[in-house]
C-alpha cells in the first residue's frame, strides 16, 4: 500500500480548485486555504495524474524479516479440564505435513495444571517438543496470563507458523496473542500449505463463501491461524513416541490477571452434530413438517441426528446448534444425507470432508453434486420414506 501526500508549497488557490473539481469521490476539500483529501479517497490517484504535482503517490517501505530466525510449525493444545480437544490432535497432523515442506520440527504448546498426561499424550500424535506451562494460576481460562505464557514460548523458541484450534479458548486467545506480536491472523482456515521459503498459504472462504481467499502473510512472523474442529484429518497415534517435553518455568508477573474466576462448572452436553458419525441434513428444498419429521425418523433409525442449513436456522425452523456452514458447525461424519440442499459453498465447506455424501435434489445442476459421492436427482419427500421401508424391512 502507499499514501497520497500533498506539496504544500506548490499549493495555489487555482490549482487546488481544480483538484476539487478533478477528485470524482468528492474526497478532496479546499477551506480557508489548506487542502485536504478524506476518507472518502479511494486511491484512483487522477489527483496525481492531472494535479501538477501538487499531490504524490508515495509507496509506503515495506518491512522484512529474517526467516532464518524463525523455526517449527508450533500447535496450541487446547488441555481445557485436563482433557485435549480433539482439533489439537487434527492440527498436530496438519502440523507434521506442513512441516516436513521445509523440514522444521513440529512443536506443541500447553497451558494448565496438571499437564503430565496431556503432554505424554501431544507426543503420541506427533509433536517433537512439547513446551509445558504447568501452574495452578493456568488452571482457569484467564486470558492475560495465557497470552503471557504463549508469548513467552514465542519469544524464546521463534516458531514460523502457529496453528490454532477455533474452540472458544483458541477464538480468544490467537487475536490477543497475534496482536501482541504484531502480526497478521487468518481465522477458519479450510485448507493449509506450505511454501518452501516457509511463507504458509492460509486459504478461508471470503465475500460470504463466493471466493476462496489465500493469503500469506510474507513480511512478519510468526503466521497465526485458527482452523475449525473436523477440517484435517487427525492421525493415528504412535506408542513408541520419540518426543522431548520441555518444562517451561512460571513466573508471577506471567500469572498477573486483573480477572477473578468466581465459579466454573460443567455445561450440560447438548446436541453436538459435529460428533455425530451420521447426519441427516435438511435444506429449503425438504423443509416441510413432513418432510422434517421423515428425516427425524430415517436419522432415528440410522443412529444419527438431524441439522440443517442456515436459511432454516433464520426462518427459526431449526435451532442454530443444528446448523452446518462456515456461520454454523463444520462436521465430518461417516455417513451425510442431504435432503433438498443447493450446496453454497458456505454450506459445502461445512461437510465436504465427510466420508460419504448422498445427495438428493431435483435439481440436476444443484452444486451439491459436485461433492456428493452418491447423486440422486428425485423429490426427497418420495425419496426417504421410500428407504426408511427398506431399512425398516432388514431390521
Amino acid at each position: 500500500m502507499g499514501k497520497l501526500v500533498i506539496n504544500k508549497n506548490l499549493v495555489t488557490d487555482e490549482r487546488a480548485t481544480e483538484l476539487v473539481k478533478i477528485c470524482p469521490f468528492n474526497a478532496i476539500t479546499y477551506e480557508n486555504g489548506i487542502l485536504d483529501i478524506s476518507s472518502a479517497c479511494k486511491m484512483c490517484k487522477m489527483c496525481v495524474r492531472k494535479g501538477g504535482g501538487v499531490v504524490d503517490y508515495v509507496e509506503d517501505e515495506i518491512k522484512t524479516v529474517d526467516k532464518s530466525l524463525w523455526r517449527g510449525v508450533a500447535v496450541f493444545a487446547d488441555c481445557t479440564g485436563g482433557r485435549i480437544h480433539r482439533v489439537t490432535f487434527e492440527l498436530l497432523g496438519k502440523a507434521r505435513e506442513l512441516a516436513s515442506v521445509i523440514n522444521h520440527p513440529v512443536y506443541a504448546i500447553a497451558i494448565g495444571e496438571d499437564l503430565d498426561a496431556c503432554a505424554k499424550e501431544l507426543l503420541r500424535y506427533g509433536a517433537d517438543k512439547v513446551f509445558v506451562y504447568d501452574d495452578p494460576e493456568f488452571k482457569e481460562f484467564r486470558i492475560e496470563p495465557y497470552t503471557a505464557a504463549f508469548c513467552d514460548f514465542i519469544e524464546k523458541y521463534k516458531p514460523s507458523s502457529v496453528l490454532v484450534g477455533a474452540t472458544n479458548l483458541g477464538r480468544q486467545l490467537a487475536p490477543r496473542v497475534a496482536a501482541r506480536c504484531r502480526t497478521g491472523l487468518t481465522a477458519d482456515c479450510t485448507v493449509l500449505d506450505m511454501k518452501e521459503n516457509t511463507d504458509l498459504v492460509q486459504i478461508r472462504p471470503a465475500f460470504g463463501g463466493n471466493i476462496m481467499a489465500q493469503i500469506i502473510t510474507p513480511a512478519t512472523r510468526p503466521q497465526f491461524c485458527t482452523a475449525r474442529y473436523k477440517v484435517f484429518t487427525e492421525p493415528k497415534p504412535t506408542d513408541t513416541p520419540t518426543g522431548e517435553i520441555v518444562k517451561m518455568p512460571v513466573t508471577k508477573e506471567m500469572t498477573r490477571s486483573a480477572i477473578d474466576v468466581i465459579e466454573s462448572f460443567v455445561k450440560p452436553k447438548d446436541v453436538d452434530i459435529a460428533e455425530a458419525d451420521v447426519i441427516v441434513a435438511v435444506g429449503r428444498g425438504a423443509s416441510s413438517e413432513a418432510m422434517r419429521k421423515s428425516a427425524e425418523e430415517l436419522a432415528e433409525l440410522l443412529g444419527g441426528v438431524v441439522a440443517c442449513t442456515r436459511p432454516l436456522v433464520e426462518g427459526n425452523v431449526f435451532d442454530a446448534k443444528h446448523q452446518i456452514g462456515l456461520s454454523g458447525r463444520t462436521v465430518k461424519p461417516k455417513l451425510i444425507i442431504c435432503l433438498g440442499i443447493s450446496g453454497a459453498v458456505q454450506f459445502a465447506a461445512g461437510m465436504k470432508s465427510s466420508d460419504l455424501i448422498v445427495a438428493v435434489n431435483t435439481d440436476a445442476s444443484a452444486p451439491i453434486f459436485d461433492v456428493a459421492h452418491y447423486c440422486v436427482v428425485a423429490d426427497a419427500a418420495e425419496i426417504v420414506p421410500a428407504l426408511i421401508k427398506k431399512i425398516k424391512e432388514k431390521a
